[in-house]
């Protein structure tokens, strides 16, 4: 069974056609509404399309049971609201219960039973630090979201706020759904982040590598079944749950803990955007400026080539680059491939809208080992983490 909650905004007529969509598919679908949703879309409509009695109060005198908050939250395989508006991720972040949705999302166990939100509200709204607080805050809870698109927006505007379309979320929710342990028993070490190359105590070297990818795979991994070895250099990204994690700073240091653990991996995804050089004399002050000083130089040296060592060392493990370019996308990742000897690379063109570091979603092209590519749509960088992970299982197995 699917719940969907619908809220009060104008995308909840999008609701009617995900609706749809999942009745088709065979899907059971019960719906509750906000007071609010109704002035958009009517509860006829929704009865209609599923063939169930829609739900809005938690007073309603119809339902058989006293608790139907509780049997609304424990029934469903899956909850879904869309559209989710910021009144609603306020609420279900804050633990606030004052109707019939908000109450029953407060019921939903998230350890047994997913929670998919998606977000629809105006560009402004979408990121204002209170609606990224609640979004981050839920996220690290366990809720998952279908992220809202850019486009033409109710209100006229052109910016990022659309919720997800219909056929999105209910890909989505078949994922979700379809998460088989098929990673069990096996070790996936993923690096994640930029380093950092002090040059003094103050200041260092580093790139704008976010680690939301690895971050990502990590946690795709480890739904799957895998055991998770998650090496990261500095982000403000919360972990998964149930991980293996080691921090690191410097490229020095994430060499040292790769080449430690690289015997545990059956799996090995360099996602990290390591720093190629650090500067070769590190200042015990703090460079102060100079009357009369212009310039300054500093001499850098080569840090280590952690992809490249596994590649030489490469034993029974499956290793997987990233190369995020800015000309030349596959001739680049090819060669890297072949000098590097991986069985896979992921490449993505950092010039491309939506793609590449601090974005939520990315557009790629995977460059396999006998030299084949296969080009990859934009979406968010958790279904991609999947899809790559399909790829690999898939591979290892021909």
């Amino acid at each position: 069974m699917l719940l969907l909650g619908i809220t009060g905004g104008i995308a909840a007529y999008k609701s009617a056609e995900l609706a749809r969509l999942a009745v088709k598919k065979g899907a059971v679908v019960q719906v509750v509404m906000t007071e609010n949703a109704k002035n958009f879309i009517t509860p006829l409509t929704m009865r209609t399309l599923t063939g169930r009695p829609v739900y809005s109060s938690l007073f309603d005198f119809s339902y058989s049971s006293a608790t139907m908050h509780i049997d609304l939250a424990r029934e469903p395989d899956i909850t879904v609201v869309a559209p989710a508006t910021a009144n609603l991720l306020g609420k279900v972040a804050s633990g606030i219960a004052d109707d019939l949705l908000s109450t029953v999302l407060l019921a939903v166990d998230l350890k047994k039973r997913p929670v998919l939100l998606a977000p629809s509200m105006n560009t402004a709204m979408l990121h204002h630090p209170s609606v990224r607080n609640n979004i981050d805050v839920l996220r690290r809870r366990g809720y998952f979201f279908a992220d809202p698109l850019s486009g033409d927006l109710a209100c006229g505007d052109v910016g990022e706020g659309r919720m997800a379309e219909p056929e999105q979320i209910l890909r989505l929710i078949e994922d979700k759904l379809a998460v088989h342990p098929d990673f069990n028993g096996l070790t996936v070490m993923i690096t994640a982040g930029p380093t950092r190359e002090p040059l003094d105590p103050v200041r260092f070297l580093s790139n704008r590598s976010s680690g939301k990818m690895g971050y990502e795979l990590a946690r795709a991994a480890k739904e799957r079944g895998a055991r998770v070895l998650l090496i990261s250099g500095p982000t403000f990204l919360e972990p998964p749950q149930g991980i293996e994690l080691y921090y690191v700073e410097s490229a020095r240091e994430m060499h040292a803990v790769v080449m430690e653990k690289r015997s545990l991996a059956d799996i090995i995804i360099k996602t990290a955007a390591v720093a190629d050089f650090r500067p070769e004399d590190i200042q015990m002050q703090k460079i102060k400026k100079k009357k009369g000083l212009n310039e300054l130089s500093i001499k850098l040296t080569r840090n280590p080539d952690i992809l490249k060592e596994l590649g030489l060392l490469k034993g029974d493990y499956f290793l997987v680059g990233f190369a995020a370019e800015t000309e030349n996308l596959i001739a680049n990742a090819r060669k890297k491939l072949y000098d590097k000897n991986l069985d896979l690379i992921v490449a993505n063109d950092l010039t491309q809208k939506g793609a590449g570091f601090l974005e939520e979603t990315n557009k790629v092209s995977l460059i396999y080992r006998d030299g084949s590519v296969e080009d990859i749509p934009l979406m968010t960088k958790f279904e991609l983490s999947h899809l790559i992970l399909d790829r690999i299982l898939n591979w290892k197995k021909s």
